[in-house]
């Protein structure tokens, strides 16, 4: 249940990170001086800390996306094998996450 609302939850917040995506590219073409300025928001520790949070609100959206694409398949169900693959949703979220920011810093 708590794996459902949290999806649920990334899912809203994958639109405000695309509505911050589009901020993004709007000061990108407003000129240098806007975009500085962005750029210099979002490079601030609670800046990088949002835009972690989006990032992990991506990759536990995408990780769950498939996890309910195999329960399409009519595979999964048991509930040892629904916990185990809400364990591993999270664990692949958290590494992709680190990966994806190992490789952007």
């Amino acid at each position: 249940m708590a794996l459902s609302i949290l999806h649920r939850a990334t899912g809203l917040a994958n639109a405000v990170g695309l509505l911050v995506f589009a901020v993004w590219l709007t000061q990108a073409a407003s000129g240098p001086e806007a975009y500085g300025c962005l750029v210099q928001m979002l490079g601030s520790v609670p800046g990088l800390l949002i835009l972690g949070g989006f990032s992990f609100s991506f990759f536990y959206h995408l990780c769950n996306g498939v996890r309910h694409l195999v329960w399409d398949s009519g595979r999964g169900f048991e509930k040892h094998q629904a916990n185990a693959s809400a364990w591993v949703a999270i664990v692949v979220a958290v590494l992709l996450t680190a990966v994806f920011w190992g490789v952007v810093l």
